[in-house]
């Protein structure tokens, strides 16, 4: 299979764009049956909130930000003095980011990437780890850009899904989609950590937070003596409430 996903229909989207530049939706992802999936413009670009700042707490070293969207996250680490980039398919995105003060490029994470295996955390979150439509190749990929013994911090979808599906970025006025398909996954968390053991990653926590569920992995090859991230937490058994990751609506 080709490296590189063509996930670049993303960023010909031009209803993502709009609404990252109106900060603002109604935005969905469409799959070819026609189910939609919200996606939440408004949290993407705000700053970043209580369950963000939980996360960011959790980074190691220089981070990754991988579909940084409109830069929330890029921004909030970088005036914290932290070293962190930013990368999107989206030029709205990346422009977004660098507004808001943050560093990004315009690349694909199958593109070649500065400071290849030298990073000390990577993230996917706000659903990227469906990134590509392949959990394996997303995964192989991510352990050659982190450092030995490297974190990844991933938001997973709050439910226990393992789908793959080609979607458009669509709005309310064009519901039908007028940009290619591409391919995105759904991943709820043991479907994650199933494709992360078979990989050769270790899980190093999970939890959920607002509504919203992450796991942290970490690459085989760090030495026994790795911190793990500076606070874990078991899952909640409480029932999270619905969010863009686990509400899809029906079609219109």
């Amino acid at each position: 299979m080709s490296s590189r996903p063509p996930g670049l229909a993303w960023a010909a989207a031009d209803p993502y764009a709009a609404a990252l530049r109106a900060g603002r939706g109604p935005l969905f992802l469409r799959r070819d049956d026609g189910w939609l999936l919200p996606l939440e413009v408004e949290r993407w670009c705000a700053r970043a909130d209580a369950v963000d700042l939980d996360v960011l707490d959790r980074c190691e070293g220089t981070v990754l930000d991988v579909g940084c969207g409109p830069g929330r996250l890029v921004a909030e680490l970088a005036a914290r003095g932290r070293s962190v980039l930013g990368i999107d398919v989206s030029e709205a995105a990346v422009d977004h980011t660098v507004r808001l003060g943050g560093r990004a490029l315009r690349r694909s994470v199958f593109d070649p990437l500065p400071r290849e295996g030298r990073w000390g955390t990577v993230l996917l979150m706000d659903g990227n780890v469906g990134i590509g439509g392949d959990p394996r190749a997303l995964l192989r990929r991510v352990a050659g850009i982190l450092r030995p013994g490297g974190l990844l911090i991933a938001e997973t979808v709050s439910l226990d899904v393992d789908e793959r599906a080609r979607v458009q970025v669509v709005g309310v006025t064009d519901a039908r989609g007028t940009g290619a398909p591409f391919p995105w996954a759904r991943l709820g968390t043991p479907a994650l950590l199933r494709y992360a053991r078979r990989a050769g990653w270790r899980a190093a926590a999970q939890w959920t937070a607002g509504g919203r569920r992450f796991a942290a992995l970490r690459t085989r090859s760090a030495s026994s003596s790795a911190e793990p991230p500076k606070r874990t937490a078991v899952i909640s058994s409480q029932r999270p409430r619905k969010t863009s990751a686990d509400s899809p609506v029906a079609d219109r």
